[in-house]
């Protein structure tokens, strides 16, 4: 697709939370108000996913009490069919949906196989709406984390594990080849760097068979490491040389705790950045070599960074590319930085949210990190919370 020429647009104002909480009653605000008051308190976030998970071990009768908080928060319900009223309220505000089946099952087959079914009909489901742009999945989710991690070392695999990874790959590309056939957009999400490498190859194989007229699979890009800006700059001139277009969803990253504390033990160069702002170089420059690209490379921002998103905004006009061009994407998580999502989807700009789902159990572990995600990034539940306090203020209203 060549780029078109950009119309006028209006510009985005992320302060503007009559935009970002218009979908939000009164009630809803209260309740968004107090949960996040709540998160930007480290202590207490310790403290309640610690009774949370003793509670749900000990089958105490707490399920409503998360249904109704976190979960509404951050999920759009336990089955496609309950993220309906979620899709179809997004997509009033001109926002799209990528479901996202976030359950973290047994590492077993039966389980592997379950997933693959359930992310199979994400594709369908997105297939006959406009409004779900994207589907998404983790190869973890589908296959044994221990073999991709041997076959990255180059191990000698038992006969086992020779089949167990030829299943991973057998699922990838039945996820894929549906994803093209009914011309669904799909994000391999990234995953820990002791994986990551067998990720990428599974990745640009899919590439190489679905990509050849349009980017349909896309890899993910964590620019918190060292290596990645390089990367991807590589996945773009191979992608030149086979006749293939890349697909980036561009990411800061997710596991930097865990890659720092496996890096200490085992001896070897910590792979994350040493500073934010020099994976905000990476990632802003990432988006630069996208754009200059654009004929040949489709990108998502997934992004919470106000500073990169306007920074892309800017750089997309003065190349003259549209808004609403399909190859430029911006993607959060539902329930946060909704000032940015409905802003930009305001000023005509392609955005989409990330809906996780699944049963309460289930997603947990993901409801888990989401609290400790914002716990952990500086200022994150600060600013989710100023933004619904300033909206709360504005309409007059009170917090209880």
């Amino acid at each position: 697709m060549a780029s078109i020429a950009q119309p006028d647009i209006s510009p985005v104002f992320f302060e503007d939370t009559s935009v970002a909480f218009a979908s939000q009653s009164d009630l809803q605000l209260r309740k968004t108000y107090w949960l996040f008051a709540m998160m930007n308190q480290p202590w207490l976030v310790n403290l309640g996913t610690f009774f949370i998970k003793l509670a749900l071990e000990l089958r105490l009768p707490v399920k409503k009490l998360i249904r109704t908080t976190i979960f509404e928060q951050f999920c759009g319900g336990e089955t496609i069919s309950d993220c309906e009223k979620t899709i179809s309220a997004l997509g009033q505000s001109g926002i799209g949906t990528i479901l996202d089946y976030s359950v973290e099952g047994e590492n077993n087959e039966a389980c592997f196989e379950e997933t693959t079914g359930e992310i199979l009909r994400t594709i369908d489901k997105a297939a006959v709406s406009p409004t779900i742009p994207f589907t998404v999945f983790k190869i973890t989710g589908i296959g044994p984390t221990e073999v991709l991690e041997k076959v990255q070392q180059k191990a000698e695999l038992t006969t086992d594990e020779i089949n167990a990874y030829e299943r991973v790959r057998s699922r990838v590309n039945s996820l894929c080849s549906r994803a093209h056939t009914h011309g669904v957009r799909i994000f391999i999400d990234a995953e820990e760097s002791w994986i990551q490498a067998v990720i990428d190859e599974l990745a640009y194989e899919m590439m190489g068979k679905y990509n050849r007229k349009q980017a349909i699979v896309y890899n993910t890009y964590q620019l918190y490491r060292h290596e990645t800006l390089p990367e991807l700059k590589n996945a773009y001139l191979t992608a030149r040389e086979k006749g293939y277009f890349i697909g980036a969803k561009l990411v800061r990253g997710a596991y930097m705790e865990k890659e720092r504390v496996r890096a200490r033990e085992n001896e070897y160069r910590d792979p994350i950045h040493k500073t934010k702002a020099a994976t905000d170089q990476d990632f802003n420059a990432a988006v630069d070599f996208c754009l200059e690209h654009i004929e040949h490379i489709a990108v998502c921002l997934g992004t919470h960074n106000e500073e990169s998103s306007l920074c892309c905004a800017r750089k997309m006009k003065k190349k003259d590319i549209a808004p609403n061009d399909l190859r430029v994407w911006f993607a959060q998580l539902l329930g946060m930085s909704d000032n940015i999502s409905y802003n930009m989807a305001k000023a005509g700009y392609n955005v989409a949210k990330y809906v996780p789902y699944g049963p309460i159990d289930a997603v947990m572990p993901y409801l888990f990190r989401r609290a400790q995600e914002n716990k952990s990034i500086a200022g994150q539940s600060s600013r989710e919370y100023l933004l619904v306090k300033s909206e709360i203020k504005r309409r007059g209203i009170s917090t209880i």
